[in-house]
């Protein structure tokens, strides 16, 4: 019997681009459950609507039909101001490229959601210094990113992913950039970090390697092809 109740429920979603002949139909009828605490993977080739999924599921973005549900409240009633302050809340992201700001250092960079949110300046660094120890970086927090190598920057987009303490994790190809392994250190990290923070995660990646790792999969198909869990 599974007691866990899912974060992340995905009923009918439907989402294109463009009208008419030149319509683009990228996400059709999706169907998806993501249980609290789970690590889930989505793989599908390119041009499915990966990451359209990871922006309408973290209110980057609105679907066209359908019902997206996040810790058992309906999204599609919420307006924009409602919809800002819950992502803040709720949601970390981690993406392919580490937008790191050039100009902070690194414990900055991870504090900066924080300042953003009006918590005073000593809280957030405190809360950068203890992720930057929880990555391994605590040595170079206050190196600047061009001053950090390719997996350290990625691993400095991580922890500031988990400033405000978020309960859902989206990783969009988070090892895209990455050698090999710099990428298995990243995604590692990432399944640590799952399991200390008490996180729901949902990757994105063309690694099927990286992605038979999480606890289940889910292959994303074109639209008006079947997509759903596989493992």
């Amino acid at each position: 019997m599974n007691e866990r109740a899912p974060l992340v429920r995905v009923e009918g979603l439907t989402k294109g681009y463009g009208s008419g002949a030149t319509r683009v139909d990228v996400l059709s009828e999706l169907e998806m459950e993501v249980d609290e605490g789970a690590l889930v993977a989505v793989v599908g080739p390119s041009g499915v609507g990966k990451s359209t999924l990871l922006h309408v599921v973290g209110l980057l973005d609105r679907p066209e039909a359908g019902s997206l549900m996040l810790a058992g409240r309906e999204m599609g009633r919420l307006d924009g101001d409602e919809r800002a302050r819950l992502r803040n809340q709720l949601i970390g992201f981690v993406f392919q490229h580490h937008y790191l700001l050039d100009e902070l250092d690194a414990v900055d960079n991870v504090a900066l959601p924080l300042r953003i949110a009006g918590r005073a300046a000593s809280q957030a660094r405190s809360r950068g210094r203890e992720l930057l120890e929880a990555v391994g970086l605590e040595a170079r927090a206050h190196h600047f990113p061009d001053q950090l190598s390719g997996g350290e920057q990625q691993r400095v987009a991580v922890a500031r992913a988990l400033a405000m303490k978020p309960r859902l994790l989206l990783a969009d190809e988070p090892t895209g950039n990455l050698d090999r392994g710099n990428a298995d250190q990243v995604f590692q990290l990432v399944r640590e970090l799952h399991l200390l923070e008490g996180l729901t995660s949902i990757i994105v990646t063309h690694n099927e390697e990286m992605a038979h790792r999480c606890d289940r999969v889910f292959r994303l198909a074109p639209a008006g092809q079947s997509s759903g869990y596989v493992s």
